[in-house]
């Protein structure tokens, strides 16, 4: 980019009237370095690591026992036991990181790798993409500074605010610019420290304030040390710990002009080296426009790229013959008579098999009359079986199939009719309904036992007649002195 077309940078006063500008200056090529978080990220990481101090476990903690494995045989452990006796410590083991007083397993040592090593040229990427961040609004605010009150982003003041020794008139300059409520927030978020460091002398943190870089330190450093979250730099030795706190981009900075017009001569440019960094430029971007599909269809792309290839190569599906039909009549034409002969034949044989399920469930229905027709007929020969074997028969009660049968059966029996058997099975039908006539007879059974008794009275009354006549007139009381 040519020096004519680049932004210019108003140059403001810490004093006086707010809008009134000294002078312009050209904003320098540092600021149009590409933003690479990533690379930013990985330093700051590695930078972070190489503020640490050794620190290491002394090396005899838990070794200072006499102590010696008691070898195999005594049913324990192989460990290293204390020696001795008369204390419950004899006999303890020891030196293990598993052991009461042992030492920790794998010991810290001070000679660790604390430290990394970092490219220069890595670490002057980082910083100047620091630096491209700090002057886009968008990721200033994005980090939590308070500008809104500030006038121009990048911030910078005259040359004269290098020469303030008194907080006060920092406060003052400050207020002016409009970067006062940045160090208010700052101030006001000030707690303790979480943890041990509050022990070892870092016991308050708070959020990082403006960063202010001069190009000469005459009393600049003195005046803004004592602001809460206010950080000062040197122009030439800006540092990325600084600049991007936590790795994070889009640090508050407020230049003086005096280092604003020196990051040209420290930085150069794309074309142009620093005339500190020998031989350095800084980084192109690797694309300067980062809409793709745009550069993919402009004129000039499109006018060199080759005619897209539409054939198209489609790839056939392998089929399995014994699966698939169509694949089979490929490799066999006769597979479709086959598949038809079967067909048929299974349509045969579906029919068959159902003729003959009708014809067995037909068979099944008049079965299943015989069947009960016949446990009809069993039930009734073992009732009559047991009328005559046994004396003082009560015939089990009649279930109400029975019943109905019964009253059907009754009106013939009474006209001295019987049914007529048409087949040999409805004759069954015809004995079963007789059971009430039966029971009937069977119900007059104690009578012609009476009768039966009475005959030793007949011969008696043969040979005496008026004591027969007595034992008949007996008869009544007899029965009257059993109530009595």
């Amino acid at each position: 980019m040519s020096a004519a077309a680049r932004p210019l940078v108003q140059v403001r006063k810490f004093e006086g009237a707010a809008e009134e500008a000294v002078s312009q200056v050209v904003q320098p090529s540092v600021f149009l370095a590409p933003i690479r978080q990533d690379i930013v990220q990985f330093v700051h990481t590695n930078m972070r690591k190489n503020s640490r101090q050794p620190y290491a476990v002394k090396f005899e903690a838990g070794m200072g026992h006499s102590a010696e494995s008691w070898g195999t045989g005594r049913a324990v452990s192989r460990i290293p036991r204390v020696s001795g006796g008369g204390t419950s410590r004899a006999g303890q083991g020891a030196f293990g990181n598993q052991c009461r007083k042992g030492r920790m397993f794998a010991p810290t040592k001070t000679w660790r790798r604390w430290h990394r090593k970092i490219n220069t040229n890595q670490k002057r990427y980082a910083v100047a993409s620091a630096l491209a961040a700090s002057a886009l609004t968008a990721l200033v605010q994005g980090r939590g500074h308070a500008i809104d009150q500030v006038p121009e982003i990048p911030l910078v003041v005259d040359g004269a605010i290098e020469k303030l020794t008194k907080t006060k008139q920092a406060i003052a300059a400050l207020k002016h610019l409009g970067a006062y409520p940045d160090v208010e927030k700052s101030g006001a978020s000030r707690k303790i420290r979480r943890g041990r460091g509050k022990m070892r002398n870092r016991r308050h943190v708070l959020r990082r304030g403006p960063l202010v870089v001069y190009n000469e330190d005459n009393g600049i450093v003195k005046a803004f040390r004592n602001l809460p979250g206010v950080d000062t730099a040197q122009v030439d030795s800006l540092n990325l710990l600084q600049l991007a706190p936590g790795g994070h981009l889009g640090r508050f900075i407020i230049w003086t002009e005096g280092a604003f017009k020196r990051l040209n001569e420290a930085w150069g440019s794309q074309n142009h080296e620093s005339t500190v960094k020998k031989g350095y430029k800084l980084p192109r971007a690797l694309i300067s426009n980062s809409d793709v599909t745009r550069l993919i269809n402009s004129d000039e792309v499109q006018s060199v790229v080759r005619a897209p290839i539409r054939i198209l190569k489609r790839r056939v599906q392998h089929k399995n013959p014994l699966k698939n039909l169509g694949a089979r009549l490929k490799l066999n034409p006769y597979a479709l008579t086959q598949r038809r002969t079967e067909l048929l034949a299974a349509e045969r044989r579906a029919a068959k098999k159902k003729a003959v399920l009708d014809g067995k469930r037909k068979e099944t229905a008049e079965e299943t009359s015989a069947k009960t027709d016949r446990k009809a007929h069993d039930k009734l020969q073992k009732i009559n079986y047991q009328r005559l074997t046994t004396d003082n028969f009560v015939p089990p009660p009649k279930t109400k199939p029975e019943a109905k049968e019964a009253k059907k059966a009754a009106p013939a029996k009474g006209k001295g009719q019987a049914k007529p058997a048409a087949k040999g099975k409805p004759a069954r039908k015809e004995s079963e309904a007789e059971k009430p006539a039966r029971k009937e007879s069977a119900a007059d059974k104690p009578a012609r036992k009476e009768s039966a008794a009475d005959k030793p009275a007949r011969k008696e009354s043969a040979a005496d007649a008026p004591a027969r006549k007595e034992s008949g007139a007996d008869q009544p009381a007899k029965k009257g002195g059993k109530k009595k």
